[in-house]
């Protein structure tokens, strides 16, 4: 058999992009709150307001680092007239009983999901927390044991409580190391039988290209991405600490954003490009799963004259408490190039040029029956951790034909490659894989442009890019062909 037989078979989720609710039960507003949708030819927008003068408006959301979320003395915010995707997303507050039960008759073993901060401390930094947000994942965990599938819980995946980001410039401050301690201990003791796998922070190198949402920063200053990715190690460690001597049983993972990236040519210029963009991810697990920072970021902000607010402690506690497992999205890879005649291809997040070899779907995305495989390859060889696939998947507009079904063979045919690429990296190259969540197993809000029509679930939400629809769930093709992969334990990936 190619993998153990306590393999984790199951699906992934996040709150802001899944569970709705946004104000119930005590909620407080997350910076997820204040994103309008976006689209292909429209990118996703920050919503503010001027305290002082009253004005609003609203910025382009981008993925290039440097910037300003807000303009000076703007704040985000809710304004009137504004669709906001994760209000309610596709509503899981309401329907988690459903969903569970759902991924229970896939055969489910585990279910990644978020918990929302700003639903345990609506402010972030409040002394105590909030009751009924504790209550409710208490349900949900519930939900799960009945089933009996394992949760994984991300505790901070693109939710960071708004009032951080707006008095503390999110985690550009090192006081909101300290309220993230909290948050997390509290969850971590109040669901200590529930839960035992646990992820810090969600693909924390999207520090370096979305700030905002990846850590509530809102001035993001080449300075402030790199202070607030330290502060979100030191926090990270602080939590492994605690989880080892509360519950030696708990299990504390890292999550990173990986694709292989691929030279353009052989063009030892290409290479060169490959081998630093490489280093802008792998800089995030040598400090999180290594225990270290790598020499190459350190000379980096020598050049850039980045100096880090920190103490001789935070270096003894990262090498101390790093990451009990190294856990990683990807969906693809990407081509890199320095010549510019070359034209651009799409993904998420990064992006690069177009590999003539590889089939892409409506929004440009390159899929690479091959990726899973090197990505475990290398990160195995790196860490020598056990790794956990905990987001591959392919957004598609799926389309209700005439029959009240979801024929989505592509999704199949995607799934078939991408399980064979992992499954050969376990058989034959002998990786330590803990499991595989499918990305997005119940449909959901796209991260990256805020729409339904990019679906990547098993189980379609009937909703659609302004908000309307039913929310009520309906299988796809791909439903009974995973309930089959999952049954097989992987060995049966047919039609």
């Amino acid at each position: 058999m190619a993998f153990t037989k306590d393999f984790l078979w199951g699906g992934a989720t996040a709150a802001n992009q899944y569970e709705g609710g946004y104000l119930e039960g005590g909620k407080g507003l997350s910076t997820s709150d204040v994103l309008t949708a976006g689209a292909n030819d429209k990118p996703r927008r920050v919503t503010w307001k001027n305290p002082q003068t009253g004005e609003t408006g609203s910025t382009d959301f981008g993925f290039g680092g440097d910037g300003r979320a807000v303009p000076e003395g703007a704040q985000p915010a809710v304004l009137d007239g504004e669709y906001y995707p994760s209000h309610v997303a596709t509503d899981f507050y309401h329907h988690y009983k459903e969903d569970i039960e759902l991924m229970a008759k896939m055969g489910f073993k585990t279910f990644r999901l978020s918990i929302n901060w700003a639903r345990i401390f609506p402010n972030g930094d409040d002394e105590t927390p909030n009751e009924q947000g504790l209550a409710f994942y208490d349900h949900v965990f519930d939900e799960c044991q009945k089933h009996g599938i394992e949760p994984l819980v991300t505790l901070s995946h693109y939710e960071t409580p708004l009032a951080l980001a707006i008095n503390y410039d999110g985690w550009v401050d090192r006081k909101v190391i300290d309220f993230y301690v909290k948050y997390a201990t509290t969850v971590l003791k109040r669901y200590q039988g529930k839960v035992k796998y646990w992820l810090t922070f969600n693909e924390i190198n999207i520090m370096d290209m979305a700030p905002f949402m990846a850590g509530g920063v809102i001035d993001g200053t080449a300075q402030n991405r790199a202070q607030a990715a330290h502060n979100q190690f030191v926090a990270s460690a602080k939590v492994v600490k605690f989880a080892h001597e509360f519950d030696p049983e708990m299990k504390v993972g890292q999550m990173l954003a990986y694709g292989p990236l691929y030279a353009y040519s052989s063009d030892p210029k290409d290479q060169l490009k490959v081998m630093t963009g490489m280093q802008s991810t792998f800089f995030y697990s040598d400090v999180q799963t290594g225990g270290h920072y790598p020499n190459y970021r350190l000379k980096q902000y020598e050049r850039e004259g980045i100096t880090l607010n920190d103490t001789p402690e935070d270096y003894d506690l990262l090498a101390k408490y790093s990451a009990d497992f190294l856990s990683f999205s990807c969906y693809g890879s990407n081509v890199v190039t320095t010549h510019k005649d070359v034209s651009g291809g799409a993904g998420n997040f990064m992006s690069g040029v177009k590999n003539p070899y590889l089939k892409t779907n409506a929004w440009g995305w390159a899929t690479d029956p091959d990726c899973l495989r090197l990505a475990l390859n290398t990160l195995f060889d790196r860490y020598h951790k056990p790794l956990w696939i905990v987001e591959n998947g392919i957004g598609w507009n799926d389309q209700v034909d005439a029959d009240g079904k979801i024929h989505d063979s592509y999704r199949i045919e995607y799934l078939q490659e991408n399980l064979a690429s992992m499954r050969d990296a376990v058989t034959i190259d002998g990786v330590n894989l803990m499991g595989y969540t499918m990305w997005g197993c119940i449909d959901l809000v796209s991260a990256g442009t805020g729409e339904m029509k990019k679906r990547y679930g098993f189980v379609y939400v009937d909703r659609d890019d302004k908000g309307n629809g039913s929310l009520a769930r309906t299988p796809k093709d791909s439903f009974y062909w995973y309930k089959k992969v999952i049954a097989s334990n992987g060995e049966d990936l047919s039609n």
